[in-house]
């Protein structure tokens, strides 16, 4: 299957167009903003187009989401646990063209877009016990005749920044709470992957259907880049922002939303490293670093960066890994035994070439790294991972890059 052969029955599979918008009161409604063609980073083909968001769109949204939060609040837990127990067997049902469509827009291998899904899946279960568990504290006081009582109470609408790299996942693990807590939702996913959040939007409307209390702002959806974010960090009514993405974008976000009082929950990059040490298994500490280097071509807050290895053992080490990068099949992420897909676009691409650059002036040798052409989908970003060995550290190591770049440093003791 190919982007522009597959993409319009997987939409059409859940019930949606090639069209994305805003999603406001229950149904999609077409933005004024400029126009975005939606691209598949597996080989350029269209897979759709988007009107983007205006400040206009994202204040019809939140005031949407204040209005159904009046109401969602008022509904029992339990019952508020019932649309994620309809929502999980809606995904139970939908996961393989959610997957799927996974793959196409932001260009994760296959398994891995299944393994998003599945998460989807485990959220909603954890939320549906949650519902019934949402008690208090009953403590002692010395006044006679009283008690102290602890209650949790609904917030308000949440707002949820979401990334390219998990285009649903980490999306749902919002949701999913902040739906059982009584909490309505305003998304803005990745101007990257807009397909995909319109598509957990239908799922979750199909999941509602039937159920009188839900109300048709519960979860509202507005497309575009940074600014939308903003807009929403700056909205007094949004007492909770959701973000995900870059160290910096969380210190904007972080920062906006404390000048108002508002909350911040943040899940930003990562710069991860691993040690290892002459006991270790080098069989076992090769499957590991590997998957963790260069899952979804390096493009996870949780990718390994940095390597920090035993002078005893480095040699042998990094020639294992060597061959095993040198062995990934590479390639168009739906095709059956690919284990690497392509970068997410033409700027990533540009990002890690830089980064080795500036890791090569720095004194570094670099393995692999370099572009490929061949057996590969033409349009799109596929790379060979990068092993750079390095004789100290240097600033680009501090440095998130989010691509398929080991960093290997030698220690002695």
């Amino acid at each position: 299957m190919t982007p522009a052969t597959g993409i319009s029955d997987i939409l059409k599979s859940l019930t949606l167009d090639q069209t994305a918008g805003l999603w406001i009161d229950g149904q999609s409604v077409l933005c004024r903003g400029a126009l975005r063609i939606l691209r598949s980073p597996i080989d350029g083909a269209v897979l759709g187009e988007v009107h983007e968001a205006e400040a206009e769109d994202v204040d019809r949204a939140v005031a949407a989401a204040v209005e159904a939060f009046r109401q969602w609040r008022m509904v029992p837990a339990p019952q508020r646990g019932e649309l994620m127990r309809r929502f999980g067997l809606v995904l139970r049902e939908y996961r393989d063209p959610l997957a799927r469509l996974v793959s196409l827009e932001c260009g994760k291998i296959l398994t891995e877009a299944l393994g998003e899904v599945q998460e989807m899946i485990d959220i909603c279960d954890y939320a549906v016990g949650l519902s019934r568990q949402l008690s208090g504290l009953t403590l002692a006081t010395e006044r006679p005749q009283h008690r102290m009582m602890e209650q949790w109470h609904p917030l308000g609408p949440v707002g949820v920044i979401s990334a390219f790299n998990f285009p649903v996942a980490v999306w749902a693990w919002n949701a999913a709470i902040a739906i059982v807590a009584g909490d309505s939702l305003i998304w803005k996913p990745s101007e990257k992957t807009p397909l995909c959040a319109m598509a957990c939007q239908r799922l979750l409307m199909r999941a509602a259907a039937g159920l009188r209390d839900v109300p048709p702002g519960l979860s509202t959806i507005v497309v575009g880049g940074r600014d939308l974010g903003r807009l929403l960090a700056e909205d007094r009514r949004v007492p909770l922002v959701s973000a995900t993405g870059s160290v910096s974008m969380g210190r904007e976000v972080a920062r906006t939303v404390a000048g108002r009082l508002g909350r911040s929950l943040l899940e930003l990059g990562g710069n991860n490293a691993c040690i290892v040490a002459p006991t270790a298994n080098l069989d076992l500490a090769v499957r590991a670093i590997v998957f963790a280097a260069v899952g979804t071509c390096g493009q996870r807050c949780t990718t390994l960066r940095r390597l920090i290895v035993h002078e005893s053992i480095a040699d042998d080490l990094v020639n294992r890994l060597k061959i095993a990068c040198a062995s990934l099949p590479i390639g168009h992420p739906l095709e059956p035994g690919v284990l690497v897909g392509p970068l997410i676009d033409a700027a990533a691409l540009e990002h890690m070439q830089s980064a080795l650059s500036e890791a090569r002036h720095a004194g570094g040798t670099i393995f692999g790294g370099g572009i490929l052409q061949d057996r590969v989908p033409a349009g799109g970003c596929y790379v060979r991972p990068a092993i750079v060995e390095m004789p100290n550290h240097s600033e680009i190591m501090y440095q998130e890059t989010f691509a398929p770049i080991l960093y290997v440093l030698r220690y002695a003791d």
